[in-house]
């Protein structure tokens, strides 16, 4: 973990259950981004998580961005950046997945 940082975050959201080591960690990290990337691509909405900070970036097509430090808060946050609500379990969606 880096000391100026944190990063990655302390472990103990229940995303990471299972994972036994840092790089574990790391890889659920990106997992998770690219899964939340595929939610949020139709709504216009980007995410990404470079390993670098902590937490997950988020951003429109214009440019817009902003970072969640965690899942809980991503929702509220895609839905600020987009303006309208977003319902990542739209069976539109979904199906894509």
């Amino acid at each position: 973990m880096c000391n100026a940082c944190g990063n990655p975050a302390a472990p103990g959201h229940w995303t990471e259950a299972g994972a036994a080591t840092p790089s574990d960690r790391l890889r659920a990290r990106f997992h998770r981004a690219r899964v939340l990337d595929d939610i949020l691509r139709p709504y216009g909405l980007t995410a990404h998580d470079g390993g670098v900070v902590p937490g997950i970036q988020l951003g429109t097509m214009a440019g817009a961005s902003s970072i969640v430090h965690n899942l809980s808060e991503v929702w509220a946050e895609a839905e600020r950046l987009r303006g309208a609500p977003i319902d990542p379990l739209d069976p539109r969606y979904l199906d894509d997945l």
